[in-house]
């Protein structure tokens, strides 16, 4: 049974709800304000460990309070973090999000310390194996994850890059993942690009996914159990890698995967207790 490794983002999002957004230049007032656990890379290691696998984070967090919370976080819910950085020169990443009556979100995103994951961060895959899985996202420098890729794939280990959010990447990169995970936006955005990948999922929301082609059903959600599409693509993604580090073939780990997605949709946040600290 293999591990997964997640190489990713953390952020801590800050959450508050105005009646309208305001227009340039003017201020509106915010009701509330909530800390959330978020970043692509720390809610998919978390959706992963509660799939059942042994997860190790690679990514990098401030030397302040939401980074000290956050490795406490992944640690309690048994995310290893031996190879979690603490930044001494960037804060933690953040994301402010303000959230409209009509539900409609702006986000401004902070990559901190997530911007400045490097090459030597890498040193963490350096024992990966053929039974492990390399889990990325883009929400670190491009070149690392393309450094990842190589790395991981000269190991043995599986490489699975979920293109979110969407950016071009190079070739030989793309043609490393097995497979590629992209939602329909994203897919067509690829092809537009000219990109080919070898092993190609798509991923449609409430119906379902296809993986190269072979499509699989969604779980059905009741519409009035649906409370927040924030965060299922993580949890989909988290629960793939887990179920195929755990020798699962493509049907069952597809079926694990779904089943992620479909829970992920019945609690606010991208993670189970969303709250950060």
């Amino acid at each position: 049974m293999g591990r997964v490794v997640v190489l990713g983002s953390l952020n801590v999002d800050l959450v508050t709800s105005v009646e309208a957004h305001p227009r340039p230049g003017e201020t509106v007032l915010g009701s509330g304000m909530d800390r959330y656990a978020g970043g692509k890379g720390a809610n998919q290691a978390l959706a992963a460990a509660r799939s059942g696998a042994e997860v190790h984070m690679v990514g990098r967090v401030g030397d302040d309070e939401g980074g000290r919370l956050y490795r406490e976080r992944l640690e309690r819910h048994g995310v290893g973090t031996d190879s979690l950085r603490t930044d001494a020169e960037e804060s933690t990443g953040h994301a402010l999000i303000v959230v409209g009556e009509d539900g409609e979100n702006t986000i401004v995103v902070i990559p901190g310390a997530n911007g400045r994951v490097g090459i030597a961060d890498l040193a963490a895959l350096d024992d990966l194996t053929a039974d492990d899985v390399l889990l990325m996202q883009l929400e670190v420098p491009l070149p690392v994850v393309a450094a990842a890729a190589q790395r991981a794939h000269e190991k043995g280990a599986r490489v699975i890059i979920n293109t979110a959010p969407y950016a071009a990447l190079p070739p030989d990169v793309i043609a490393l993942a097995d497979p590629l995970v992209a939602n329909e936006h994203e897919a067509a955005a690829m092809a537009d690009s000219g990109g080919a990948p070898s092993s190609l999922l798509i991923t449609f929301g409430a119906h379902g996914a296809s993986w190269d082609g072979i499509e699989h059903a969604a779980h059905t959600v009741p519409a009035h159990r649906v409370r927040d599409t924030t965060g299922a693509g993580d949890a989909f993604c988290g629960a793939l890698a887990a179920a195929l580090a755990q020798g699962a073939d493509r049907a069952a780990a597809m079926d694990s995967a779904l089943a992620a997605g479909a829970a992920a949709v019945q609690h606010h946040g991208a993670q189970p207790e969303p709250h950060l600290g």
